[in-house]
């Protein structure tokens, strides 16, 4: 199969494209292995699907006298991230606060009313941030 760059008028092979993507990449083939699936999403793998997740080598094959084992792997899927981002501290009527990653805290507003006044909506705002931040702020 030929592919052709945009920028290049220069026809290659796909193969030759997929090499030098990979380049410093070590491949290896693992001829029979056994692999223990513990999956979170699916009872068994599915055809076609990603997983993310954590591929261990429990240990390598052992060819002896008497007996032949097969390499063992075992895979465990990641579970999606369950802890948001941004963590929702504080949801008032007016704002809310969230923790970013490095510990601030930050006041969302919400929107303004149409029916009312920007100084009862500013004083509203005063009253939940002043609730809010008394029970997050250690004295």
């Amino acid at each position: 199969m030929e592919a052709k760059n945009k920028n290049s008028k220069k026809v290659r092979l796909v193969g030759s494209i997929v090499e030098d993507v990979l380049q410093g990449w070590n491949r290896s083939t693992e001829l029979c292995c056994d692999v223990k699936t513990i999956l979170h999403s699916d009872r068994t793998l599915k055809t076609g699907k990603d997983y993310q997740g954590v591929l261990r080598r429990d240990h390598g094959a052992d060819i002896d006298e008497f007996r032949c084992r097969d390499a063992h792997y075992t895979f465990i899927e990641m579970l999606p991230w369950t802890a948001k981002r941004n963590p929702r501290l504080y949801k008032g009527k007016y704002i809310t606060i969230t923790r970013r990653p490095d510990g601030t805290l930050k006041p969302n507003f919400r929107p303004l009313p149409a029916n009312m006044s920007v100084e009862r909506y500013a004083f509203g705002v005063y009253i939940e941030l002043h609730k809010a931040l008394e029970g997050l702020i250690e004295k």
